[in-house]
């Protein structure tokens, strides 16, 4: 790549703001192949091969858990991906709002179960933590 090819990246200055200069930028990079190679982790770009897989599967109607198993990616980011083929645009979990994010509901455990109801016999204190002794 010569000097001229590396400065085909257009001025900032010529554009009312970022965003439109790094969609500007972004075409430019895309176009140059050589750039983009020279841009580009190995594992940036084993990164995008797995979610283009993992959309194609999920366009192919795969379940997550195949597509976990074969592509070794996670849930949360089959997600992602599967939301971003709806939306048209790829955004990973931190970058979504925590609103937009699913919390976890757990249930009660079987421990807290326990300590709402009365104890019944004679407390025994133990290296354990208390327990209840039968009259």
């Amino acid at each position: 790549m010569d000097k001229k090819e590396s400065t085909a990246i257009p001025s900032i200055n010529n554009y009312h703001s970022r965003g439109e200069w790094e969609t500007a930028c972004w075409q430019k990079i895309l176009e140059s192949k050589e750039l983009l190679s020279l841009l580009i982790t190995s594992h940036e770009r084993r990164d995008l091969v797995n979610r283009a897989a993992a959309m194609d599967m999920l366009i192919s109607g795969k379940s997550y858990l195949e597509i976990g198993k074969e592509l070794w990616v996670s849930p949360q980011t089959i997600s992602a991906i599967k939301k971003a083929i709806s939306e048209k645009t790829y955004r990973s979990y931190l970058e979504r709002s925590p609103k937009e994010r699913k919390k976890k509901k757990y249930g009660p455990s079987p421990i807290s179960a326990k300590a709402k109801s009365a104890p019944h016999g004679r407390p025994h204190r133990t290296k354990y933590g208390t327990i209840y002794m039968p009259y």
